[in-house]
C-alpha cells in the first residue's frame, strides 16, 4: 500500500510540495493538517482516546478528529471526510483558526504543521472507529479543564495547546448566537 501524501506549505499556507505523511514527519517538514472539535447539544466536548497502535501519540486523549489533507483537497472537506471516517458523526463545521506548531513526538517523529481548527456541533453520539480511535468521551470544558491540569501526560501536544482558543471561540459563536 502507498504511503498517504501530505501537502507542504509555507508559514503563509502556500503549497510548495507533497511529502510522505512518514516522511515528512520524520525530516519535520511544515505540512497543512486540519483539527476538528465538536461538541454535543449540552455543550460536552467530544473527544476521542487515539488508538493504541497509532504511529504517534497513540492512546492518548484529544480533539474529535484529526488529520491532513490530501492533495487536492480543501481543508473542510478534509475535515467533513475524517469526522465521517474516525467519529461516524456528521454536522455543519466552522473554520475557527490557524496555528503553526512543531513539536518532538515518540518514534523520533515531528509534528510541523499548519493545522486548520474547525468547530461544530452535533446530536448524535459517535460511533468510533476502532482502527483509529480507542475510545471516546464527552466532557464539559471545566472538567476538560481540570484534568489537563491534573494530568496532561494524558493528552496530545497540539490539543493542549489549543484548547483554552478553542473555547474562546466557541464561547464568542455561542454569544453571537443568543
Amino acid at each position: 500500500m502507498k504511503e498517504p501524501s501530505v501537502i507542504l506549505v509555507d508559514k503563509d499556507d502556500r503549497q510548495t510540495g507533497v511529502a510522505g505523511k512518514i516522511e515528512a514527519h520524520h525530516k519535520g517538514l511544515l505540512h497543512r493538517a486540519v483539527s476538528v472539535f465538536v461538541i454535543n447539544a449540552r455543550g460536552e466536548w467530544i473527544l476521542q482516546r487515539r488508538a493504541f497502535d497509532k504511529y504517534h501519540s497513540n492512546g492518548l486523549w484529544t480533539n474529535t478528529c484529526c488529520t491532513h489533507p490530501f492533495p487536492g483537497e480543501t481543508t473542510i472537506d478534509a475535515a467533513k471526510r475524517r469526522l465521517r471516517e474516525e467519529m461516524g458523526v456528521e454536522c455543519n463545521l466552522v473554520d475557527l483558526f490557524t496555528f503553526i506548531y512543531r513539536e518532538k513526538l515518540d518514534n523520533e517523529l515531528t509534528e510541523h504543521e499548519l493545522d486548520h481548527v474547525f468547530f461544530g456541533v452535533t446530536e448524535d453520539d459517535p460511533k468510533i472507529n476502532t482502527a483509529e480511535v480507542e475510545d471516546w468521551e464527552a466532557v464539559s470544558f471545566n472538567d476538560l479543564h481540570d484534568n489537563i491540569i491534573n494530568n496532561p501526560a494524558n493528552y496530545t501536544y497540539w490539543f493542549k495547546e489549543i484548547y483554552k482558543n478553542v473555547n474562546l471561540h466557541i464561547m464568542k459563536i455561542q454569544n453571537n448566537i443568543k
